[in-house]
């Protein structure tokens, strides 16, 4: 009896010390990274990214490292696998080069598939992407529509009004709200925020405009030489008495009719607020900027394609660029506008697209003459590279492209900083 009980305790302590190994060996972690040459991830010719695998477990790890490349609609192109076996307690990088594509971007997945350990690192780039053009044409009668809408804004009395808000004064700024009346005699608000010391010199002006269904807000600023003005459009914020459609609704309110679309009346509320500006003595007309993103930023090129009276341009992830070129590639706004067609008879996709054809990003960027600044991230699930290329590569003015490759529907700080020093350069903010 005594022997078995020792074989047992034996027993115990080898089970124990087994597990004290097992243990051993499960304590670690697989880190995978990804390196490239290029800043915003565009290249001439030849993508290129190190794929670094680090393995601090005490057992090797085996598998496979791959990629695989797709157009941005989710067709593939291009893919690897590497198999692997990488050392306790060690590092291995793998080298990777996409070549053979034609110009546009793509979408690529890095993927690390071993023992311990399985991820997948999502990116995207560009191959020549100043080659990217639309494949469809501006409409012949887009100026001409324009030019029609601006003479209806024209024939509006705006009834301008403006309110000093002292309660929200504050950091040296005085705050006031205005309003005015733009085409179809809606009434549009927002902020405009100014240094309580101006000592009568002119300042120059940043018109910032609104994102999806974005309720602005004054913008204090720190400038002693410039004011703000945040600009609700109408179905947005402040001016939502004629139009208030659930946030989902916006973007198709009425676009069955193209005289009549939500966007034409947005654009023309952002003409409107230039007009406001030059009704302000304290104001410099010759020195306003126009600044938004994602729909702001669409605004932005609008109004300055359609306003020479704006002298500069910041547009960040405009939406409606390339609109037709946006069919199977992403789900807003399309979705919510392929819902809306199914409930009007007789209304096609076809029809709807023809119609925003008249408010698409590209067409407008056609037309600009003033110095235009444009962001984008390459991970933008709402504005895919290629389309905001063809924005791009359709402007015949002076230009800057910022791109942040790791970036969605957004830009980072390095953009606003540069759009600062740019505006005040080109201004003579000095």
């Amino acid at each position: 009896m005594r022997i078995l009980k020792f074989i047992a305790i034996i027993w115990v302590l080898v089970f124990i010390n087994m597990g004290a190994a097992f243990a051993q060996d499960e304590e670690g972690e697989v880190v995978p990274s990804l390196t490239t040459s290029s800043k915003d991830a565009v290249f001439s010719n030849k993508a290129t990214y190190k794929f670094t695998v680090k393995n601090t477990y005490n057992i090797a790890q085996e598998g496979s490292v791959s990629y695989l490349a797709t157009t941005e609609r989710g067709d593939s192109v291009k893919s690897q696998v590497i198999k692997v076996n990488i050392p306790p307690k060690s590092t291995k990088s793998f080298d990777f080069n996409i070549d053979g594509l034609k110009s546009g971007f793509y979408k690529v997945n890095f993927m690390v598939n071993v023992s311990y350990y399985d991820d997948t690192i999502r990116k995207a780039f560009g191959i020549r992407p100043e080659e990217i053009r639309s494949r469809y044409p501006k409409p012949a009668d887009f100026d001409s529509f324009w030019a029609k809408n601006k003479a209806e804004l024209e024939a509006i009395p705006p009834d301008f009004k403006m309110i000093p808000l002292p309660d929200s004064t504050k950091e040296g700024r005085e705050v006031f709200r205005f309003e005015m009346r733009s085409v179809d005699s809606v009434i549009v608000r927002g902020y405009l925020t100014m240094p309580a010391n101006r000592k009568k010199k002119k300042l120059a002006v940043l018109l910032g405009l609104p994102g999806y269904q974005v309720a602005v807000h004054p913008m204090m600023g720190t400038d002693d030489d410039l004011a703000i003005i945040t600009l609700d459009v109408r179905g947005q914020g402040m001016s939502r008495e004629t139009i208030h459609t659930r946030r989902d609704d916006y973007i198709f309110y009425q676009i069955e009719d193209k005289e009549k679309y939500v966007m034409k009346g947005a654009i023309l509320d952002c003409v409107r607020a230039v007009d406001f500006i030059f009704t302000r003595p304290e104001l410099d007309h010759d020195r306003i900027i126009v600044s938004g993103g994602s729909m702001g930023g669409f605004l932005a090129i609008a109004t300055a394609a359609l306003d020479s009276r704006v002298k500069l341009c910041s547009a960040q992830n405009p939406i409606m660029s390339d609109v037709h070129d946006l069919v199977g590639k992403v789900d807003w706004p399309l979705d919510d506008i392929r819902q809306y067609i199914r409930t009007q008879p007789g209304l096609t996709l076809e029809k709807v697209l023809n119609n925003l054809d008249y408010y698409d990003t590209k067409n407008f960027a056609s037309n600009l003459k003033v110095a235009t600044l444009l962001g984008m991230g390459l991970l933008d699930h709402l504005v895919p590279p290629d389309n905001i290329y063809a924005v791009y590569n359709n402007m015949s003015n002076k230009k800057h492209m910022i791109i942040f490759k790791d970036l969605g529907h957004e830009v980072g700080q390095p953009y606003k900083d540069f759009e600062g020093r740019w505006m005040r350069d080109t201004f003579g903010l000095f």
